[in-house]
């Protein structure tokens, strides 16, 4: 009987999301795909250090405990069957349980995305993403860690995701107007919009599908932790709590900043993820937790 992967929140990942492949790109990059694809077979047996999405990979095993198998990992990868070698032996080494993968040697991965009913997607590549984020799946570019270190060991008792709003949970709708007409303007409309829900971002459907999954789990054992770091404040944080509402969500903790920097939030936090659409963001929260880029769907 084949695999029901309808019931399961589903996460493709990147090789270069889950380990530290930045050395072998660069070869990639500069010398080519023969060179590429020679180094990794000839290095094949060598185990890749942790990539910044590796943190969370681990988190998301604790979902599967005993019967309740609610989250599958699947490699999603333009490598090909030969150069993923070296990927499985380190996803071996590790003991993450990861038994699928998608590999297309260099081409287009959106169209397995959907065929594999992800949830959300990570990868390094920007390109990628943004065929994901136009194919209507949650997707984030990787940041680089700049030095953030992962212990492979550290046990994850709880998985920690932390959201942006505007553009990410939500659509891009007021922000737009925040950008073209300032913020009077924007906090404005949301008052006259507290009522009305706001439209669905690239991410609502990922933050719904969690909310079902920690359902499946009294408050005390709940293994997955969410939160809303947003840049809005009062008047416009009512709009935001009503729409999380008639969605029926759960946020476990919200912060409405106003402007405040949000790294030392979310290193209080504990973020392992941090999705948000600016990297005047996401660049300073990755030195201190891993976090995502989430770009904006192209115009058709």
């Amino acid at each position: 009987m084949p695999l029901d992967l309808s019931g399961k929140l589903v996460v493709g990942i990147s090789s270069r999301a889950l380990f530290d492949l930045e050395e072998e790109n660069k070869i990639f990059e500069e010398q080519g795909l023969e060179a590429y694809s020679k180094y990794q077979e000839e290095h094949e047996n060598d185990i890749l250090k942790p990539g910044t999405a590796f943190p969370l990979v681990k988190a998301l095993h604790n979902l599967n405990c005993g019967e309740k198998q609610l989250t599958e990992i699947i490699v999603m990868s333009k490598n090909s069957t030969s150069t993923s070698m070296r990927i499985f032996n380190s996803i071996k080494h590790y003991g993450l349980d990861i038994s699928r993968a998608a590999l297309v040697s260099g081409m287009s991965l959106a169209p397995y995305l959907t065929a594999f009913k992800t949830d959300l997607f990570l990868s390094a590549s920007e390109d990628d993403v943004q065929e994901a984020i136009n194919a209507n799946i949650a997707a984030g570019i990787i940041c680089s860690n700049k030095g953030l270190p992962i212990d492979p060991n550290e046990e994850i008792s709880q998985i920690r995701i932390a959201f942006d709003g505007d553009a990410v949970i939500f659509s891009d709708e007021s922000e737009k107007i925040y950008k073209e007409n300032g913020i009077k303007a924007f906090e404005q409309h949301e008052e006259e919009n507290a009522k009305n829900p706001l439209p669905e971002g690239p991410f609502a459907k990922l933050l719904k599908t969690i909310s079902l999954v920690q359902k499946e789990f009294d408050d005390v054992s709940i293994p997955i932790r969410t939160a809303l770091v947003t840049a809005r404040n009062a008047p416009a944080h009512e709009r935001v709590i009503r729409t999380l509402r008639a969605w029926n969500v759960r946020i476990d903790e919200a912060f409405f900043l106003g402007g405040i920097e949000k790294s030392a939030v979310l290193k209080a936090f504990g973020a392992h993820i941090f999705f948000d659409d600016q990297t005047v963001h996401t660049d300073p929260a990755s030195s201190l937790v891993p976090a995502a880029r989430v770009p904006y769907k192209s115009k058709q």
